[in-house]
Order: structure tokens, then C-alpha cells, then sequence
């Protein structure tokens, strides 16, 4: 922390501090919803299969509304866009708290899925990050306002376990919280001082069309990395309540795992930036595929809670590698006119994959059990691994663009 401040300016380091804090609170409604939303969902729906939906329906949210987040803060900038994001959490967690108390398994569904489009807002702060300080430290940047997601990691489990009998019907409690993490998130967001976003014009050079953009070979390793990397993370991440619920551990013990999960998904923010500027991007991403790797093998040694936790945590560290240097590969890709469509064509691309993950977690433990959840996740770290060796045997071009 005290090399990056060092080397950013003082109101540098104030923008990235309110986006660090404004993603913290991102990431406390992101583990409460991790920690309930598949047991909410077994309480709830008859056909135990779709105990995972609602998680599902919170990345689906995700995923539909990301390009037009994206669009919609080039139009208003990115602090309002924030700050509607937030409004959107709001109304979805009251409709989760109301649906809770009446059991209505769907109208949960409705809920995260508007909480989703919170999430989409959400996860521009990293760019938001990258378009504020520029130059050589992008990538410390976008590493450090992702290490804010380290309170989710601390605030979000105990929250959950605060509020799970708040109110009568047990859950209903834990989803109205999340309107007081919003409110403070609004807060933070209205003194956000941001750069304008660049438009295009004469001056900025011609606009590309999306489909040279994507055929890059740098664009196509960028969003594997961080698509594939959140597809595993997030598969496992949702199965594992339910895993070990089957498996006879408490409730307390599925928080513990996943409060240490995120531990390891944010906290090598501190130092990520500076991995990749020391080592480069393709070193820590290789990194990132090992951990993933690793992290399945613990998963399919054994299933005690500390498997479980070291498991997690390890992934958690990997799919840390594999976001932040897919994103800071990405910023590589576009000039600063082009930079609002592609951050959202990459979003949408980072949560189908994670919708997809999340239909299939409940089908997956339900049916055929957590080694398999865990099989399923290779092919995809052996994508990842295979675009990296062809990416390196590719030979090196002229980087597209550069972000403003």
C-alpha cells in the first residue's frame, strides 16, 4: 500500500479510496447473497434442483444489464450511473424480504435478479479505477479498488449470521439489510470526482467496429482469463453451501468457508498491481490457472471443513490472478472512444458465463455430488491454460489502443 501511494497523486489516491470502500460494500451484498441464496432457495422451491436459482437469476441480472450499464453511464457519467445502481439494489432487496415472508419462491428470483443489475454498475469501478489514474499504474489501479471487496469478505458473513432471525421468517431479515449497504454505498458514490468519459469524434480516430476489436488475440486472452476464471469461481462458490450442508456441517461453518473465500479473492489486491507490473500480466495469469488447478484437487481430497476452506480460499486467490490481470489485459485492447462497448460486450461475456455457472451448481451437487462440480471446472482451467500458450506463440502486434 505505501509503494502505490508513493506514486499516485493525492487526489488519485482519494478516488481510488472511495471506489475502494464503494466496492467493499458491492462485495458485502454479493457474500450475503452467496451465503442465503441457495439455502433460500432449498427452503422454498419444491424441485431441490433449482435450489441455485436465485443465485442464477442475481448473475442473469448481471449479465443482461452490463452493456446497457455501460451505455447509460456514457450518457450520464459514471457517478450517477453508480448511484442509480444503487437504487436498483434498494428495490430488489425489499422485494427479496417481502418474498422471503411470503414464501414466494419466484418473486426471490425477481429480487436478485434487480440486484443483479446492481452488480453490473458494480463492476465498472475497476474501470472507473483504470480511467482515473492512467499510464503505468492502471493495473495497480484496478488491483487496489478490488482489494476494497476484502470487507465484503469480513462484514458480509457476520452480517449474514446477525440478521438470518431479524424478522419472523428466517433470511427475510438478512435481504433488508442489504438496503442499509446500498444507502451507505450512495453515500460514497456522490463524492466520486471522475473523469469525463471520452466520446467519439475526428480527434479520437475512427471507431472500429466491435468485431475487429474482438478478434484481437489480446482481447480474446483477456476475457477468457476473466469470463473462464469467474465461471469456476462461481460454480464452486454456489455449490459450496449446499456441499456442505449435505456433508453435515452448520451453517456457522459454510460462512467460514466463504468469508475466507473472499478473503483470498481480495485481499492479493494490495499487492496484485504490482505482480504484474514486476512480472507481467502473462506470469500472473499463469498463476491464477495453477491456483485454480490446485484448488480442485484440495476440493476433491477430502470433504472436511477445512478442505472446504483451504479449497475455497486457494480459488479465491486464483480467480484473483486470472480478474484482475484479464481486466488489465482488456484496457490494452481500446482507444478511450471505444472503451464504454467494449467494457460492456466484456461484462456480458463475464456474467453469462456465470449465469451458466450458477444454472448449473444446483444441478451439479444435487444430482451427481461435489466431485463432480469439481471435474466440470477442469475443462474450463484447461482453456484458459490453452489460450495462454497460444497467445504466446502469437507474434507480438502493436497494441490496439490505449485507455484514457
Amino acid at each position: 500500500m505505501t509503494m502505490a501511494r508513493t506514486s499516485l497523486a493525492a487526489a488519485e489516491r482519494r478516488t481510488i479510496a472511495l471506489l475502494a470502500a464503494c466496492q467493499g460494500l458491492l462485495l458485502t451484498n454479493t457474500v450475503i447473497l452467496m451465503a442465503v441464496n441457495a439455502l433460500v432457495g432449498y427452503m422454498l422451491v419444491e424441485n431441490k434442483a433449482l435450489a441455485t436459482l436465485p443465485a442464477m437469476t442475481y448473475v442473469v441480472g448481471s449479465a443482461v444489464s452490463a452493456i446497457p450499464a455501460s451505455r447509460w453511464m456514457a450518457r450520464v457519467g459514471r457517478r450517477a450511473g453508480f448511484m442509480h445502481g444503487s437504487l436498483l439494489a434498494i428495490a430488489g432487496a425489499v422485494i427479496c424480504a417481502v418474498s422471503v415472508m411470503s414464501r414466494s419462491f419466484w418473486g426471490v428470483c425477481a429480487g436478485t435478479f434487480l440486484i443483479g443489475c446492481y452488480n453490473a454498475t458494480g463492476a465498472l469501478y475497476r474501470f472507473a479505477a483504470a480511467d482515473a489514474v492512467g499510464g503505468p499504474n492502471k493495473a495497480r489501479a484496478i488491483s487496489l479498488v478490488l482489494a476494497g471487496g476484502i470487507v465484503g469478505g469480513l462484514l458480509g458473513p457476520e452480517s449474514s449470521k446477525l440478521t438470518k432471525d431479524w424478522l419472523a421468517v428466517t433470511y427475510a431479515g438478512t435481504y433488508l439489510s442489504l438496503v442499509a449497504f446500498a444507502l451507505a454505498a450512495i453515500a460514497l458514490q456522490s463524492r466520486l470526482v471522475l473523469p469525463p468519459i471520452a466520446s467519439g469524434g475526428p480527434s479520437n480516430g475512427p471507431l472500429r467496429r466491435m468485431g475487429e476489436i474482438v478478434r484481437q488475440p489480446k482481447f480474446i486472452v483477456a476475457v477468457l482469463a476473466a469470463a473462464l476464471g469467474y465461471g469456476v469461481m462461481n460454480l464452486l462458490m454456489v455449490a459450496t453451501p449446499l456441499a456442505m450442508q449435505f456433508c453435515g456441517h452448520p451453517f456457522s461453518a459454510g460462512v467460514f468457508v466463504l468469508e475466507w473465500h473472499v478473503v483470498g479473492m481480495f485481499a492479493p489486491g494490495f499487492f496484485t498491481g504490482n505482480l504484474i507490473k514486476r512480472f507481467g500480466v502473462t506470469r500472473v495469469l499463469w498463476a491464477g490457472v495453477a491456483l485454480n488447478a490446485l484448488s480442485a484437487a484440495i476440493n476433491l481430497s477430502g470433504t472436511t471443513v477445512a478442505h472446504f476452506w483451504f479449497g475455497l480460499f486457494v480459488l479465491g486467490v486464483g480467480w484473483n490472478f486470472l480478474f484482475i490481470g484479464g481486466t488489465t489485459l482488456l484496457t490494452e485492447t481500446y482507444t478511450p472512444h471505444e472503451k464504454t462497448r467494449v467494457q460492456g460486450v466484456n461484462d456480458m461475456l463475464v456474467f453469462a458465463t456465470m449465469a451458466l455457472s450458477s444454472s448449473s451448481a444446483g444441478l451439479l451437487v444435487s444430482a451427481r455430488g461435489w466431485e463432480m462440480v469439481n471435474y466440470t471446472a477442469l475443462p474450463a482451467i484447461a482453456v484458459i491454460a490453452l489460450a495462454l500458450l497460444w497467445w504466446q506463440r502469437k507474434p507480438t502486434l502493436p497494441t490496439a489502443g490505449a485507455i484514457a
